[in-house]
């Protein structure tokens, strides 16, 4: 790699956003920040700023673009504010590649709006490909753009497929931790608290992933998401239960043969092989040592207790704009858990009943999608209220 690579981050601050910012300054002859964007975190994303020195900063949040604009301006740092700004700033000359690490469905259109500038994608924002896969898909191959994943899972299937790719896939085997309640019965469920949901055995997220994760409505998600960065079929995609998170998931091919990827839970490594590839780049995170783990051990996962994943399954299987008005009622239960609105076994129960209320288009366009999603946050919203 010769020329810097300029990159824009959305969601600079958050979990993701804050580890890309780590692997960029371990190598900052090879990455550049062209663009950060935060939603309500103006401190964070200022000292950001005044680090990275990008050609430009959003904050999302309109009410504190003066105090940004003010810390920034003087430092010849652009400043927008708004969701508007958001998704047109990644259509600036100067950027490579637009890495989005924005939560949920806001990842959307400002996806949409890369793509069509002609930005590589990297991908940390899985909801995109569960919300509008077949959309996103096609617009990627349009417009010439590479997607890659930022996902440890999904960067296990990218990184075991690379000299593969004129070889059938048989199957993919997902791997997921099991969260914090793995083993645990629908009784002990029911009095989980958020604190509780939100320590994660491996791996250190933000607060709605981390929630996903408990739930298995992550790995629901993720199952929808590989379908469409692997052009794969439903019935190719498989999950099982891997405590360690050691191996972050499996390629099965048509003579047997099955390649997994290894490594110490770390996101930085996918982030970095996301903003890199084809090249590997020497890093300083601590290494794998068999000997620190002499067991690894595989588990299905369990379909009954934690309900989420078996909806996902079901809205993958019944397509049209299913997977939209899932992860729509899944984003409004998790903020109403995390706000001790609901119990944690009442999330599935809300999105279920809102699969079953919202209106069902069987081929959905761009403006589909946008109006499924707002229906589904009202059904779910509705249904909140109702009982409490």
């Amino acid at each position: 790699m010769t020329e810097a690579k300029r990159v824009a981050i959305l969601g600079s601050t958050g979990s993701i956003g804050t580890q890309t910012l780590e692997v960029i300054r371990q190598h900052p002859e090879t990455f550049e920040v062209e663009v950060l964007t935060a939603q309500n975190n103006s401190e964070l994303l200022i000292n950001q700023a005044l680090e990275f020195r990008p050609n430009a900063v959003v904050i999302g949040n309109e009410s504190l673009y003066p105090s940004v604009k003010e810390a920034l301006i003087p430092h010849d740092i652009k400043v927008f504010a708004g969701q508007k700004a958001l998704a047109q700033v990644v259509e600036m000359d100067g950027i490579d590649v637009v890495l989005t690490a924005l939560v949920g469905y806001s990842g959307l259109i400002p996806t949409v709006h890369a793509i069509k500038a002609g930005k590589q994608i990297a991908l940390a924002n899985k909801e995109t490909l569960v919300v509008a896969g077949e959309i996103i898909t096609q617009l990627a191959k349009e417009y010439g753009v590479n997607i890659y994943p930022v996902d440890s899972e999904h960067s296990a299937i990218f990184q075991c497929l690379v000299g593969e790719f004129h070889n059938p896939i048989e199957k993919i085997i997902l791997t997921a931790s099991g969260g914090p309640f793995r083993g645990k019965d629908r009784a002990y469920l029911e009095t989980v608290t958020k604190a509780q949901a939100l320590k994660h055995p491996n791996w250190e997220m933000g607060a709605k992933i981390t929630i996903d994760s408990a739930s298995l409505m992550n790995k629901g998600l993720e199952v929808i998401e590989a379908k469409w960065l692997f052009g794969l079929k439903n019935e190719q995609i498989d999950v099982v239960v891997h405590p360690q998170s050691i191996i972050h998931s499996l390629v099965q091919f048509e003579d047997g043969s099955i390649k997994a990827q290894l490594g110490l839970p770390d996101m930085r490594i996918p982030i970095q092989f996301a903003l890199s590839y084809p090249h590997r780049l020497k890093s300083n995170l601590e290494r794998f040592d068999f000997i620190n783990y002499p067991n690894l051990t595989f588990e299905q996962p369990d379909l009954k207790t934690f309900k989420n994943l078996q909806l996902a399954y079901d809205a993958l299987a019944k397509g049209g704009n299913a997977p939209c008005v899932l992860n729509a009622a899944n984003e409004i239960a998790v903020a109403a858990f995390l706000h001790e609105e609901v119990g944690f076994l009442e999330m599935s129960d809300l999105i279920g009943e809102t699969l079953e209320r919202a209106s069902f288009v069987s081929h959905p366009t761009l403006e589909d999608y946008v109006a499924s999603d707002q229906q589904a946050r009202e059904i779910t919203e509705k249904l909140i209220k109702r009982n409490v």
